[in-house]
């Protein structure tokens, strides 16, 4: 397995032929080598990137402490088919001076958006500009983040970049818990707790599996679960899983999605409902 440091040598080792991209940001677990195994069934190569992004941490977030694990994150993509890994520091991503952002306007600032502003156009710069280095045909992100998939989307759609986006399901702890790198910021308590989101998330779909359609009926239901495990409750929405505007009956694709805290850490989960034929 390769390990690249620079755009020269991305575009050196780079060639011809299929390309599957994982861009992460380290701290790796089982969901990304879920999407790196994904992109080796489909690509003749796979590269992952790690670089923890600072323009998508908030001023009060957990840039400093966010985990770095750089040599088990190398075992882990070896291991999960990776051909390389690119490494790049934060002085070649945004270099003194820089000023240019892509922002994707109406879908970034609610959900997540709307408790961390300028959350998504740090990711969607990021992600650009890895885009253009790295120049895949392929590029896999987790279900998990929902809204940065969608967003992520409609960007690549609207600046006509030839890359096809692969979304791959959520992958879970034995207990129901959606694999988060945040995970290992959990006391025993917490860890315990956390499982309350995709609880209140199954709750949801229950219901809606018993013919449920009314997005309130839909939505009380997510809160009064939720209430039972999490410390506080950054939002809970059941809306269109195209423009994530809500929606007051369930009449097609609809994310039902929720951010919470258990102690400090902010931990997001998500369901899509759509109508059964």
């Amino acid at each position: 397995m390769h390990i690249l440091n620079t755009v020269e040598e991305v575009r050196a080792w780079r060639g011809d032929g299929n390309l599957g991209f994982v861009p992460t940001m380290g701290a790796l677990h089982e969901g990304h080598a879920s999407l790196i195994r994904a992109s080796a069934a489909d690509n003749e190569r796979t590269v992952v990137s790690i670089f923890v992004n600072p323009t998508q941490f908030g001023p009060n977030e957990d840039l400093d402490k966010y985990p770095r694990t750089l040599d088990a994150d190398f075992k882990l993509c070896e291991a999960a088919g990776a051909d390389a890994v690119f490494t790049p520091d934060r002085a070649m991503i945004y270099r003194p001076g820089f000023c240019t952002w892509v922002e994707v306007e109406g879908l970034g600032d609610r959900l997540c958006g709307a408790s961390r502003p300028g959350h998504f156009r740090g990711v969607t710069t990021v992600v650009s500009k890895l885009f253009n280095i790295v120049r895949p045909t392929r590029a896999y992100f987790g279900q998990k983040d929902a809204q940065q998939a969608l967003i992520l989307k409609r960007m690549t759609a609207d600046l006509n970049l030839p890359i096809k986006l692969v979304i791959c399901p959520i992958i879970r702890e034995p207990d129901g818990l959606a694999m988060s790198s945040r995970n290992r910021y959990l006391s025993e308590d917490e860890r315990k707790r956390a499982v309350g989101l995709s609880k209140a998330l199954g709750e949801v779909q229950k219901l809606f599996e018993s013919g449920t359609r009314t997005a309130g009926v839909l939505h009380g239901q997510l809160v009064t679960v939720l209430d039972d495990y999490a410390d506080k409750l950054d939002y809970a929405e059941v809306v269109s899983a195209e423009t994530l505007e809500p929606v007051l009956e369930v009449n097609g694709p609809t994310l039902v999605a929720a951010a919470a805290f258990f102690g400090s850490t902010r931990l997001i989960d998500n369901v899509i409902l759509g109508l059964r034929a």
